[in-house]
C-alpha cells in the first residue's frame, strides 16, 4: 500500500508543476541554523521554504502552505522515501517551485491573496509536519514539527510577527497538517487581527464500515508510532482511543478551536483508489475502474457511492462550530487549492453558484457564511479540469 501511495504522490507534485503554468517561480530559502535546532529533513538536509515577499495592501498579510505527499511509517518506507522520491525528503537539489492557485501572483485569477507574503514550506518529513523522534539505527531524521515550529519562528523574524492577516493552508498530507498544526499556528502568531485555517483534501475519513480499513488504519498508526506524533495529538482523543485515530480529522476538528474551513470532494479520488479496496484488495477491475469510472461495474459503482454517504455522514457529524466553513463538491478529484483550474476558472467546480476562490475568500473575510455542501449529486462528476 505504502508504494501506491508514493505513487501517487509523485504523481500530484508532477502534475502540480505542470499545472502552476499561469505562475511565478519562487527560490527556496534554506533554514537557519536548521541542524543546530534539529529543524531537518528525513535524511538530515536543513528544512527550507519558497518566500513570495507581499506588497500594496497585502504587505501585512501572510499564507502559509503546507504541500502533500502522503506519509512514511516504518523504517523501510521512509528509507525508501528517501531513495526514491528526493522531493519529499530533502532539500539538497531542491532550487525554485512554482506558486499557483491559490499561492499565484495573478490578481485575476487569485483575487484575495494574490499581493500577501505566500510561504511554501517544503514537505520532507513524511509526517504531515507533526512528528519529533529519530530512528538511531538508520540515522532518519523525523522532525516534521521541529521543521513547522523553527520555519514560522523564522518568518516571525522578517514580518510575520506584525501581520494583520494570516493564513495556514495547504493540501492532502498538508492539508491534514493544516488541521493538526493550525491552533499552534494561532499560538505562534498571537497578534494577528484575524487568523484562520483551509484544509484542502485533509480530510481523510475512518469509513470503518467500508472495504480495506484496516489499511488506512494501519498507515496512520504506524506513522505516529514511527514519529512520535501522540505527543502533539489532543489529549481529550488519545485518552478514549488508539493514538492512530486521533490522526483521523473527524476526532480532531471538534478539539480546533481556530476558525477552520474544510476544501474536499466527496469522491475524494486519492481516497477512493488508495484507501478503498474490494476484497480482496486485487480484484479484477477495480484499479481499471477507479482511473476511468466509466469503466464501473454497478458493484464497484456502488462501493464508490458508499464512500460518499460515508464522507456525507461523518462531515454532518462533526460539532456544529459557526466559525468553521465548508465546501464539499462532487467532483472525482483530490486537491485544488494549488490549481488556477480547479478554484477560479470557468471550469471551476460552483456551490450556490461560488467557485472555490470566492467561497474561501468569502469565508475568511466574513463577507459571508460558507456551508456548502452538494448532497443531490449521488455520483462522481468528472470535471474536465487539471
Amino acid at each position: 500500500m505504502e508504494i501506491y501511495i508514493l505513487l501517487i504522490c509523485v504523481f500530484i507534485l508532477l502534475n502540480t508543476k505542470v499545472n502552476g503554468q499561469d505562475s511565478a517561480q519562487v527560490n527556496l530559502t534554506l533554514l537557519a541554523h536548521a541542524a543546530d535546532i534539529g529543524a531537518v529533513c528525513l535524511d538530515g538536509s536543513p528544512a527550507g521554504y519558497h518566500y513570495a515577499k507581499g506588497f500594496g495592501d497585502g504587505a501585512n498579510s501572510w499564507m502559509i502552505y503546507l504541500p502533500g505527499g502522503g506519509w512514511c511509517g516504518s523504517k523501510k518506507s521512509c528509507l525508501d522515501r528517501v531513495k526514491n522520491n528526493p522531493d519529499l525528503s530533502s532539500t539538497k537539489n531542491i532550487t525554485n517551485t512554482y506558486f499557483g492557485g491559490i499561492l499565484s501572483p495573478d490578481k485575476n485569477s487569485n483575487p484575495d491573496f494574490y499581493n500577501w507574503n505566500r510561504v511554501f514550506i517544503r514537505y520532507c518529513d513524511g509526517s504531515s509536519f507533526i512528528g519529533d523522534a529519530v530512528d538511531p539505527e538508520s540515522k532518519l531524521y523525523l522532525r516534521g514539527s521541529r521543521i513547522f515550529t523553527a520555519v514560522i519562528n523564522e518568518l516571525l523574524s522578517i514580518g510575520l510577527k506584525n501581520a494583520k492577516n494570516a493564513l495556514l493552508t495547504g493540501n492532502s498530507a498538508g492539508g491534514l497538517a493544516a488541521i493538526l498544526n493550525c491552533d499552534r499556528f494561532r499560538a505562534l502568531v498571537p497578534n494577528a487581527n484575524t487568523l484562520k485555517c483551509v484544509s484542502d483534501s485533509g480530510f481523510f475519513i475512518h469509513a470503518k464500515d467500508l472495504p480495506n480499513v484496516e489499511g488506512i488504519e494501519q498507515t496512520f498508526s504506524s506513522t505516529v508510532q514511527f514519529h512520535g506524533i501522540t505527543q502533539f495529538l489532543p489529549k481529550s482523543c488519545t485518552s478514549r482511543m488508539n493514538p492512530g485515530l486521533c490522526f483521523f480529522p473527524e476526532n480532531l476538528v471538534g478539539d480546533v478551536k481556530t476558525p477552520l474551513f474544510l476544501l474536499n470532494s466527496d469522491f475524494d479520488k486519492f481516497q477512493i483508489q488508495v484507501n478503498l479496496k474490494p476484497h480482496p484488495a486485487d480484484s479484477a477491475g477495480w484499479a481499471n475502474c477507479t482511473n476511468n469510472i466509466n469503466t464501473c461495474t454497478r458493484a464497484q459503482l456502488q462501493i464508490i457511492k458508499d464512500f460518499r454517504n460515508t464522507f456525507l455522514e461523518t462531515v454532518k457529524g462533526l460539532s456544529n462550530n459557526q466559525s468553521r466553513g465548508l465546501f464539499i463538491n462532487s467532483c472525482y478529484i483530490h486537491d485544488f487549492l494549488y490549481s488556477t483550474q480547479r478554484i477560479n476558472s470557468a471550469n471551476s467546480p460552483r456551490l450556490d453558484n461560488k467557485t472555490i476562490a470566492q467561497a474561501i475568500g468569502d469565508w475568511y473575510f466574513d463577507r459571508s457564511s460558507v456551508r456548502l455542501i452538494d448532497t443531490k449529486t449521488d455520483h462522481p462528476l468528472d470535471c474536465k479540469i487539471n
